[in-house]
């Protein structure tokens, strides 16, 4: 499973069990009854035939649908029964006819509809296990779905495959799937793991032989799977040319757990994984075209501090950055669009406005930025007018310092104090302060507008005491919103 929670698993596992409310009898279908229509669009094959947002579908010839996977490869000819139960409860069939360009006209509710695969391992650096009590039970959702892995790119052991979700895999191609390969090594997986570990190998291997094509990641342990343990892991990945690349990330952990006091944080032992990883990625290079194998910001961050930005890798190193969401290859990003936006002008437009209406942007952000933003800012000569604005996450505490876990506690509480302390310097000093824009990334709210303690935006207002404003992530884009806010 991935090892940071993520809104996308939250959003299914809401959604995945929605029964369909229907009564006994012979003409109702019995809960849960398939795919929960959302919306319908007018004029379409759905409109045409009378759907409604509410109804069920809960088979097209014949065939269960049990997710939008399903959906997709059932109803792919131009004419097919749907068996569905209606917003009363009654069944029935209807055959339905499209054009070959035309779409049916669905929009369902979720992605799984029978319900979330959820994981049975026991991993020692399983992040959900070092949550605190009392978030909203979603949160705590460990999924290990090679559905959702091969739709929204969570990452899966593969520990609690069927045969028959194994054969519908290789039927379905669902490829590439994301998988958890930690360690090759088998007592030190079985450790890390759990005793379903042998499993998720078998099965691993079976998909491979058939054509299954997997991202792999490596969530690095100090001293478990790390050194020469991560050397035989990378050989053993390498051989199967079916595991298209791997992502390497350390160990996240909280302050809610004993297991754990520390990760790769110091600059030797982040050095240690990139010098051990290189010769790997220079292989891949000259017979593969890629460096194949690819590690987290973090490590490149620990191991230069300040001076990160001239270490990192260049743009093409991360090629069509599919493990961007793993935090590697992010830091990159955000320096090349940071250059692009200073190169068309914008940071210096915004900085304009900025000094012209008297106001000075603050960005939250979570310390994980520090070494190279400070650069950043401090390259571009902007500083007097904007300034990130770090987040200290003492709701997760240990190592955890990235923007998309901080949570609306800690932001109000440091947007408060920022705002106190410019207040004390204007009355100690008589100084005229600029108002200050405080600018939050919307990379902190779900789709529901929660952030992880189920803070909105408008909370957080009011325990900061200060009004707040919801950005891009990116510098190419919140420039552009911080000029307009300001008109």
């Amino acid at each position: 499973m991935s090892q940071y929670p993520g809104e996308d698993i939250e959003r299914e596992s809401r959604s995945a069990d929605l029964p369909c409310d229907a009564g006994g009898g012979a003409s109702r279908w019995p809960s849960p009854c398939g795919a929960r229509v959302a919306a319908v669009a007018p004029e379409s094959p759905a409109d045409d035939a009378g759907f409604t947002p509410g109804c069920f579908i809960a088979a097209v010839d014949g065939q269960p649908v049990r997710d939008i996977i399903d959906w997709r490869w059932l109803s792919s000819e131009p004419c097919i029964e749907v068996s569905y139960v209606d917003t009363d409860g009654d069944a029935g069939v209807i055959e339905l006819e499209r054009d070959w360009d035309e779409d049916w006209g669905f929009e369902f509710d979720g992605l799984v509809f029978d319900g979330v695969k959820q994981c049975r391992n026991a991993c020692t650096f399983c992040f959900m296990h070092q949550l605190p009590k009392g978030m909203r039970p979603s949160l705590y959702l460990r999924d290990d779905d090679f559905r959702l892995s091969f739709l929204v790119g969570t990452f899966v052991t593969l520990t609690n495959l069927t045969a028959e979700d194994e054969a519908r895999i290789i039927e379905q191609h669902i490829s590439p799937l994301r998988v958890s390969r930690q360690v090759s090594d088998a007592d030190v997986r079985r450790r890390i793991i759990g005793r379903h570990a042998q499993h998720g190998i078998e099965a691993l291997e079976r998909l491979l032989a058939a054509g299954i094509e997997f991202h792999a990641q490596i969530v690095l342990v100090p001293d478990e799977n790390d050194g020469a343990i991560l050397a035989d892991t990378l050989a053993w990945a390498y051989e199967r040319p079916g595991i298209l690349n791997v992502g390497i990330v350390p160990l996240g952990y909280t302050r809610h757990q004993t297991r754990f006091d520390h990760s790769f944080n110091d600059p030797a032992a982040a050095r240690a994984v990139l010098d051990l990883v290189e010769p790997f990625q220079r292989k891949a290079l000259e017979e593969r075209g890629t460096p194949w194998v690819f590690t987290a910001d973090e490590f490149y961050r620990n191991a230069w501090g300040t001076a990160v930005i001239e270490h990192l890798p260049e743009m093409e190193h991360y090629g069509d950055f599919s493990l961007f969401e793993d935090g590697i290859g992010l830091i990159r990003s955000v320096v090349d669009d940071w250059a692009r936006a200073e190169q068309e002008g914008i940071i210096a437009a915004c900085a304009a406005s900025l000094r012209a209406a008297g106001v000075v942007a603050r960005f939250v952000t979570g310390c994980a930025q520090r070494e190279y933003f400070d650069v950043l800012v401090e390259r571009s000569g902007i500083g007097d007018v904007f300034s990130p604005l770090y987040i200290e996450n003492e709701f997760f505490g240990g190592n955890v310092d990235v923007t998309g876990l901080l949570v609306g506690a800690d932001i109000a509480r440091a947007i408060r104090q920022d705002a106190l302390a410019n207040n004390s310097v204007a009355d100690a000093g008589g100084l005229q302060i600029p108002r200050i824009l405080y600018l939050v990334p919307n990379i902190v709210f779900n789709d529901d507008g929660l952030l992880l303690d189920d803070l909105t935006l408008e909370d957080m207002e009011k325990e900061a005491g200060e009004s707040l404003h919801v950005v891009s992530l990116s510098p190419l884009d919140y420039f552009r919103e911080i000029t307009e806010l300001l008109r």
